[in-house]
């Protein structure tokens, strides 16, 4: 059956009610208020637009329908006969209000809106206003959220007791999975439980080939072709009771008693952790809630034969291309990818980036593995660009639907020719035994602009290594770190940190090689992606 008929019959089949408790379900994906769903062809039109609904992906019609029990229609569309291959797409909190919903009778109602009488208008209250509509207008006032439902759990203390422990189950689920997610601000409220991350498996290659992001060199200079091994690689990631009362009782009393409650309970270790919550909600964090993630750009520069200048491919950065690709492409970026590009194909790219509009984006990231020297990446040509005008065209007073937006950028390259140490591995510049400086002054990378971000392989004086089969230390880390610790609700200063953690207690085969990361930021609030709705991305190494 082609597809709009299948909607068309679908809606055919649902009752006004049942198309109002559809259109509460996807609130957030209207991005609008669902009360202004005129009827299920809209409400579909809608989420087509937005490209949540498809001939290819039906699933969420199926998961909106088994949750108002209509199985039949299910079975009769020939829809799949699962939610979702990656999960659920409806929020377990926004389940939570629609089964409390229809748990509610009339006379429970009745109740609800007695004891709201100080907090929402008159209007709100009618009696021909319903249980989702109450809910909808108590999220407008901020009264409740996926993260405070205490006002709603007081109510149905003193108006269906019953009712409470499925408010008690939700925030039980919430605590094992959000971690976080109480502290955060400015992202989309109801945001799925993913699948509990991939442990990615340790390798099983006690030594592995690997060669340095080193830069390129003068002609002059003598080099060796030998290549050292890794004694250890990349670390793997690593009841219901008594029935149903109904009490005339103030909103003002309610609150009383509740904050009484609080009061009460409150221990020193409680009072030191609403501290640290108001601290970092004092912080702020970058909205995560416009319709798409944005781009990652991805320019991956491997084969430098034709540099004039001795540079060798950089084996291994096919693994770090693949490993930034489906983890950017988890988070919910549209992921952007460019090999082999010259000087000038690098500059267009960031330009045309800057010419783009960002309006419906929350943010842009750009990642760049390639040859480098001090301040600069290789093009492929042997031409190298200055970070600084890889960073320029997308600004904020460049680009305007940038500004005050998150511009993450992550650079995997040498950063400096300065002599190290000799050593026998490959280099990621020509092959010489002299190993150059693998950092740049951050201070000098950095745009007095607000809300960039640059992440550095090394600090000054070190080398970035490259494994030839298992890719950077640096990427690796990143990827995997992101994937752990993302669904926590950790933000991206906290992430890199752990990188840092994590590559500084790598080594080579001798244990005296090291890596340090750097990152460098003018971020003026906590970068915090959604939990993706998908199950993460397998990183086997």
């Amino acid at each position: 059956m082609d597809f709009q008929k299948l909607l068309l019959a679908a809606g055919k089949g649902l009752c006004q009610t049942e198309v109002k408790a559809l259109a509460f379900l996807c609130t957030d994906f209207l991005h609008r208020s669902p009360t202004s769903v005129e009827s299920a062809s809209d409400l579909f039109s809608r989420l087509e637009d937005q490209d949540h609904l498809s001939a290819e992906r039906p699933h969420l019609l199926t998961e909106l329908l088994l949750i108002i029990k209509r199985t039949r229609l299910v079975r009769d569309l020939k829809l799949p006969d699962q939610a979702s291959e990656t999960g659920s797409l409806i929020s377990p909190y926004r389940k939570l209000l629609y089964n409390l919903s229809e748990e509610i009778t009339c006379q429970d109602l009745k109740d609800v809106k007695f004891l709201l009488t100080k907090e929402l208008p008159r209007k709100k209250l009618e009696e021909n206003v319903t249980t989702l509509e109450v809910f909808l207008e108590m999220e407008h006032m901020d009264l409740i959220s996926d993260t405070n439902l205490n006002l709603l759990q007081t109510i149905f203390q003193h108006v269906c007791p019953m009712l409470i422990e499925k408010i008690n189950k939700f925030k039980a689920q919430q605590e094992r999975h959000s971690g976080l997610i109480a502290q955060e601000t400015g992202r989309p409220r109801s945001m799925t439980y993913p699948l509990e991350p991939n442990q990615a498996r340790h390798s099983s290659d006690a030594q592995r080939s690997l060669a340095y992001d080193t830069s390129d060199f003068p002609n002059g200079f003598r080099g060796g072709d030998e290549c050292e091994s890794l004694s250890h690689g990349l670390s793997g990631l690593s009841t219901e009771t008594s029935s149903c009362a109904s009490s005339k009782v103030s909103c003002d009393a309610v609150k009383t008693e509740l904050l009484s409650q609080e009061n009460e309970t409150s221990s020193g270790t409680q009072k030191s952790q609403t501290t640290k919550t108001e601290d970092t909600e004092a912080l702020g964090t970058y909205p995560m809630t416009a319709p798409k993630r944005g781009t990652c750009l991805i320019v991956n520069n491997y084969d430098f034969t034709n540099s004039k200048k001795g540079l060798q491919k950089r084996e291994g950065t096919m693994v770090d291309e693949d490993c930034l690709h489906k983890v950017f492409q988890w988070l919910g970026f549209e992921v952007v990818i460019q090999r082999d590009c010259e000087r000038e194909k690098m500059l267009t790219l960031l330009r045309e980036l800057g010419r783009k509009d960002h309006s419906q984006m929350d943010c842009l990231v750009c990642c760049v593995l390639s040859h480098g020297l001090e301040g600069s990446v290789y093009g492929v040509d042997g031409n190298t660009v200055q970070l600084k005008e890889l960073m320029e065209p997308v600004n904020g007073s460049k680009c305007s639907s940038l500004a005050n937006k998150p511009k993450l950028f992550f650079i995997q390259a040498c950063q400096g020719n300065k002599e190290q140490k000799a050593v026998y591995i490959e280099a990621d510049g020509p092959s010489h035994r002299i190993i150059c400086r693998d950092a740049i002054n951050a201070r000098d990378s950095i745009p007095s602009d607000a809300d960039f971000l640059l992440g550095l392989a090394t600090v000054p004086s070190f080398v970035s290594f490259r494994e030839k089969t298992n890719g950077t230390w640096f990427i690796q880390s990143l990827c995997q770190n992101l994937v752990k610790m993302v669904p926590s609700g950790c933000d991206l200063v906290s992430i890199l940190t752990k990188v840092n953690a994590d590559v500084s207690q790598k080594t080579d085969f001798y244990g005296v090689k090291k890596q340090m990361p750097q990152p460098a930021f003018s971020l003026r609030k906590k970068v915090v992606f959604p939990v993706p709705r998908g199950p993460p991305p397998s990183l086997s190494l």
